[in-house]
């Protein structure tokens, strides 16, 4: 059965989907970029800050199921520059330090708002 998962402690959808949906024991979370969930403002500044709000966001609303990092089974990383990866990758690596998920790193055009990087992921439940 499906579930529509929200926390108002991670920033509103900026379209017609959901923040995340449980599905069995299975949680995936749409992609979160640099929105500050107080204000809903969007920061554009500095990648590593971007970074540290989207996954802060993550943090959001995997804590709404009882779940945090170590659930997490794979994520995918939208970049707008491959420059930024090595910023990404530190901050990144700073909330997976042991038996980190499967992941992708993809280049793209464009992200919403402007932002320069956006994380999705995939989490299991059952997954520690």
């Amino acid at each position: 059965m499906k579930k529509i998962i929200h926390t108002d402690l991670a920033p509103k959808a900026v379209g017609p989907y959901s923040q995340a949906v449980q599905m069995g024991e299975f949680l995936f979370c749409s992609g979160q970029i640099a929105i500050d969930p107080k204000t809903q403002e969007v920061f554009t500044g500095d990648i590593r800050k971007q970074t540290e709000m989207v996954l802060s966001n993550i943090e959001a609303v995997l804590k709404q199921v009882h779940l945090n990092f170590s659930h997490i089974v794979k994520t995918t990383i939208y970049l707008t520059s491959m420059s930024d990866f090595a910023a990404v990758n530190e901050v990144y690596a700073a909330r997976f330090t042991a038996n980190p998920p499967a992941r992708s790193t993809v280049a793209v055009a464009g992200l919403p708002k402007g932002v320069n990087v956006e994380i999705e992921i995939l989490a299991h439940f059952h997954a520690v």
